[in-house]
């Protein structure tokens, strides 16, 4: 492993320091509130997504459907469950609490696809289940926030379903229809798409750490370690259900990966959308970085291992 492979991941780190440490300085500029623009920011991230979405990212669907099931299930039942135990075993303030359970189900992300390349995985069925994560998580996140959060937090579903369409589907869409309509634009555009998302990750992640700062001083270690267990325990959890249920080696590792690693951004705009970026937007905002740094590590360790079965199932 060299370092230059973190580069990213420690610059997030970084910046999780320097918003830590300055807060004030990244609360406002000229009278604007600098969290205003998490939402803008993701929208512009998951157009993107949409903009390089194929008819190809849902073929696994029909391919290997036992697959894809098996990935969703793990994915919306896992993490939230997790979240909910290591919520009441630690005993956070309500708040706090709640945004460990927003991130256990918020949907994966990207970056888990990117890990699934390096893991030697199955990348089309990790693509397929974040596609499909994605698209579903409009109904699936508020429902589990209600039905696991709602005593720590007041979640209104109707309004946390809206702004997931508002931030997620609609983006989404609109990259689909500008990739149909256009799609050399799209590929003049493709290079610059992942720069801007991994700037438009580093922004809200930056943001949350300023806006949160108080509340990190009172729970901050603990929540770092909390945080750690919860997605060490997806990758673990993820992979041996999957084994469990007979998928080969390579569908065991992307959703194992897909398991582990959520979209942080998604869930700290939620916790922005709710005037709780501050509390619930903690746990979202520290996974980001130590998702990276385990999702890292693991696709390292895969890579150096070939599978065994990459043909079965």
């Amino acid at each position: 492993m060299k370092l230059k492979d973190y580069w990213y991941t420690l610059s997030i780190i970084l910046l999780v320091i320097v918003g830590y440490n300055f807060p004030e300085t990244f609360s406002t500029v000229f009278g604007v509130k600098l969290n205003t623009f998490i939402k803008p920011v993701l929208q512009i991230i998951m157009l993107g997504m949409g903009a390089t979405m194929t008819v190809e990212d849902f073929a696994e669907v029909f391919k290997s459907p036992k697959k894809v099931i098996i990935g969703l299930v793990c994915q919306f039942t896992i993490m939230p469950f997790l979240g909910l135990g290591l919520s009441k075993v630690f005993d956070f303030p309500p708040e706090i609490a709640a945004g460990v359970i927003l991130i256990g189900s918020s949907p994966s992300g990207l970056a888990s696809n990117v890990m699934a390349l390096m893991a030697k995985a199955n990348v089309a069925l990790s693509i397929t289940i974040t596609t499909l994560a994605t698209l579903v998580a409009p109904l699936m996140t508020p429902f589990l926030m209600k039905t696991l959060g709602g005593g720590l937090i007041e979640v209104e579903f109707l309004k946390m379903f809206w702004d997931m369409a508002q931030m997620v589907l609609l983006p989404i869409f609109i990259g689909l229809a500008i990739n149909k309509i256009a799609p050399n634009l799209v590929t003049k555009f493709n290079k610059i798409l992942p720069v801007f998302s991994m700037l438009g990750i580093a922004y809200i992640i930056l943001i949350v750490t300023a806006s949160g700062a108080t509340a990190l001083k009172t729970v901050g270690f603990l929540l770092i370690i909390v945080v750690f267990i919860h997605n060490v325990f997806g990758y673990s959890l993820g992979y041996i259900f999957a084994k469990l249920l007979k998928l080969n080696e390579q569908d065991a590792r992307a959703v194992s990966l897909e398991v582990g690693m959520q979209n942080a951004g998604l869930a700290s705009a939620l916790a922005n959308e709710m005037g709780k970026i501050a509390t619930a937007g903690l746990a979202p905002a520290i996974f980001g970085p130590v998702m990276n740094i385990t999702g890292s590590m693991l696709a390292n360790f895969w890579s150096k291992k070939q599978p065994q079965n990459p043909t079965e199932n």
